[in-house]
């Protein structure tokens, strides 16, 4: 995974998930932080944990953060 191409969760949707995009492919859709650090760790960071993932500048968390799951 290219480190300079952030991390992009989408808004939740109405099935409370969110759309995960990285280095401009669609990974798929998230129901967790979990979910997202899975994504990442199989784009190459098998380091990644969950607070990786709400704590790193890759990640871009668009419409709410990390905490918000549902419309």
């Amino acid at each position: 995974m290219a480190t300079s191409t952030p991390v992009v969760i989408y808004p939740p949707n109405k099935e409370g998930s969110r759309r995960v995009r990285i280095d401009g492919t669609v990974s798929g859709c998230a129901f967790s932080v979990q979910d997202v650090a899975a994504f990442m760790q199989d784009a190459g960071l098998q380091d990644y944990d969950e607070m990786d993932v709400v704590r790193s500048p890759l990640s871009e968390w668009q419409g709410s953060g990390p905490d918000v799951w549902t419309m």
